[in-house]
């Protein structure tokens, strides 16, 4: 049986246990979900979320590890959720991203959790949101999101973030590729990382042309800007937290944080709304009612749209 008031507020006394037991009850859809998110719920709205993306060997981690270090040196309290690729053998994480962050694994101030894809895609595990929401009611200051490495297919991240930032490296091609997919159109910081090689100055300026191309801002509005980092030396990381805190400033002047974090969490009731809707038609799986619309489809009486509207009524009215 699950305590989950004293998980909470266990959680909230910043016992690293219990979140984590929250957590392993989020990705597991446990029976006490609903408990923990209505527990949760007075305890959240708190936290900086800032979504870390872009392609495989750009930094990310060594990235994430060097904000964790530029934070806590200012006595925030901050969450870091590490999205691996499942295992193709458990459905786990692989876990790189907390051994590559292990110095911060003593620190009482920093909860670092490695989350399995599970193979969603975009990036992002399906449990992220309600993940999030568990170290923001842990009473963290900022929670740092790492995608996982897949690059074009990231853009999931924006909606999950109140700031998202785009990590390219140079001579990888990120630029062109990039703009290809869109991945240019998330970014609310740029971050060109592994700025000693050769062709970073190259990189910057092709991603500030990209940036200005794409271009149709308004006066007042927000312009991406583009810092070069050396993230294993912790070179330029005060200058991506300064530019952090400014779109941070930005977004409460102009009312695009409440924004953002409105349109989050309707994105979260409806994956959860269709999530419950998709399991309760699929237990009709060999259901006479499906047949039965089978049979009428094939047997030209009927089209599969007004099937499924049919079908969708009997699930949502109990039918």
């Amino acid at each position: 049986m699950v305590d989950v008031p004293q998980l909470v507020e266990q959680a909230r006394q910043g016992r690293p246990r219990a979140v984590a037991r929250l957590i392993s009850l989020v990705e597991g859809a446990a029976p006490e979900l609903r408990e923990v998110m209505a527990a949760l719920a007075p305890l959240t709205g708190n936290a900086y979320v800032v979504g870390l993306t872009g392609s495989p060997g750009v930094g990310k981690s060594t990235t994430t590890s060097a904000l964790v270090t530029a934070y806590r040196k200012t006595g925030k309290r901050v969450g870091v959720l590490a999205v691996d690729p499942s295992s193709p053998f458990s459905g786990g994480a692989l876990l790189g991203d907390r051994v590559r962050m292990s110095e911060h694994a003593s620190d009482p101030g920093v909860y670092i959790r490695s989350m399995a894809t599970r193979g969603h895609l975009g990036g992002l595990a399906w449990a992220a949101p309600q993940a999030i929401r568990v170290l923001d009611g842990a009473g963290c200051d900022v929670i740092l999101v790492e995608t996982v490495g897949v690059g074009q297919s990231e853009v999931e991240i924006a909606s999950q973030a109140d700031t998202s930032v785009v990590l390219l490296a140079p001579g990888m091609g990120d630029g062109i590729q990039a703009a290809k997919a869109g991945i240019l159109e998330i970014g609310d910081v740029y971050v060109v990382n592994k700025a000693d090689r050769d062709g970073a100055d190259a990189t910057a300026r092709e991603l500030n042309h990209m940036l200005g191309l794409g271009e149709s801002r308004a006066p007042g509005d927000w312009r991406p800007p583009i810092v070069k980092t050396v993230a294993a030396r912790s070179e330029g990381v005060d200058e991506v937290v300064e530019a952090l805190e400014k779109h941070r400033a930005w977004m409460e002047e102009h009312g695009v944080l409440a924004e953002r974090r409105r349109a989050r969490a309707a994105h979260e009731v409806e994956t959860i709304a269709v999530t419950a809707l998709r399991e309760r038609i699929g237990d009709l799986s060999g259901d006479r009612r499906l047949e039965a619309l089978a049979e009428r489809i094939v047997a030209g009486e009927t089209d599969p749209y007004r099937a499924a509207d049919e079908l969708v009524d009997g699930v949502t009215n109990g039918g």
